[in-house]
């Protein structure tokens, strides 16, 4: 395997805007930091910190004891969702006098989720480098630990606050056959997760990921309709940042059935057991009953069978 160090990677550093990098600015280096443990940073990223002229922080105080527990000093700056547009302008005047910035935020990799896009799109329009300096991220740690064997997954993050909004935004990733990767605050995960059950189905697989890399690390998977009462039972399940992952739409309810093979199928449910029912509609329709049976599951786990 090819070695790719610093020295290799110094021809081939991402330019700013235009393709060519601005004489005698400087560079803004994008910074991913820990999510829970600070052992989980790179020597490259505590060289960079260390190194730069001005460390541009989400929270100055939760970027402060991060330096100090790595024994760093460094001149730190404000950079936050209620101050980027104007900070943007200053920081990227500072870059373009020749000064070296990195920029952090409290947790995981900036832009994602979290404030730095701004910055990093206004210093590349000015011709500054942008180098990424990669580390932690919540979503890639609770997949690689999930057991997710999804080939493909959409990295949604968090969802609207309103409820309206939310079930909308669910409503269009519904029929999507890949894993869903959200973020989730402590204090909306119940009502995420009933509203994940009651738009995507109660059957679909879902990984529960809190407090990634901390002391309580939990990793929980169950099915729609068991996470509630799983989070409920302990209170202490309820805290913490979440990463909440939610199996795609499966095959079979994509492809769909001939119409007449489902219109009989759903007659056939209101009347006899899944099963029954499946079978029956093979022998009517012609169409396969294993076909049939998963689309039968799929409606019942829907909500679209009467009860009984």
């Amino acid at each position: 395997m090819k070695r790719h160090d610093d020295k290799q990677g110094a021809h081939s550093e991402p330019q700013g805007h235009g393709g060519q990098a601005s004489e005698g600015a400087g560079k803004l280096y994008v910074v991913a930091t820990p999510i829970g443990n600070l052992g989980d940073i790179s020597a490259r990223a505590l060289a960079t910190l260390a190194q730069a002229d001005l460390v541009a922080a989400e929270d100055t105080r939760t970027t402060g004891h991060l330096l100090a527990h790595h024994g760093i000093r460094a001149k730190l700056v404000a950079l936050h969702e209620h101050n980027e547009m104007q900070r943007a302008a200053e920081l990227v005047a500072r870059l373009q006098a020749g000064k070296t910035i990195a920029l952090v935020s409290d947790a995981g990799t900036p832009g994602i989720s979290d404030p730095g896009a701004l910055l990093v799109a206004r210093a590349r329009e000015a011709g500054i480098t942008v180098c990424p300096i990669p580390g932690a991220n919540a979503a890639i740690a609770a997949l690689s630990a999930a057991g997710v064997a999804a080939p493909h997954f959409l990295f949604y993050g968090f969802l609207p606050v309103k409820q309206a909004a939310r079930r909308s935004a669910l409503e269009g990733l519904r029929e999507l056959p890949y894993a869903l990767v959200f973020y989730e605050a402590p204090h909306r995960v119940m009502e995420c997760v009933a509203e994940l059950a009651g738009v995507f189905g109660a059957g679909r697989e879902l990984v529960i990921a809190r407090e990634l890399t901390k002391l309580f690390e939990t990793i929980h998977c169950c099915r729609l309709e068991e996470a509630a009462a799983w989070l409920a039972a302990d209170a202490n399940r309820q805290r913490g940042e979440f990463v909440l992952i939610v199996s795609g739409a499966q095959p079979e309810a994509q492809q769909g059935l001939p119409a007449e093979a489902e219109r009989v199928l759903r007659l056939l449910l209101a009347e006899l057991p899944l099963k029954q029912a499946a079978a029956l509609a093979a022998a009517i329709t012609g169409a396969r009953k294993n076909e049939l049976y998963a689309r039968a599951l799929a409606l019942r786990e829907a909500g679209a069978l009467p009860p009984g």
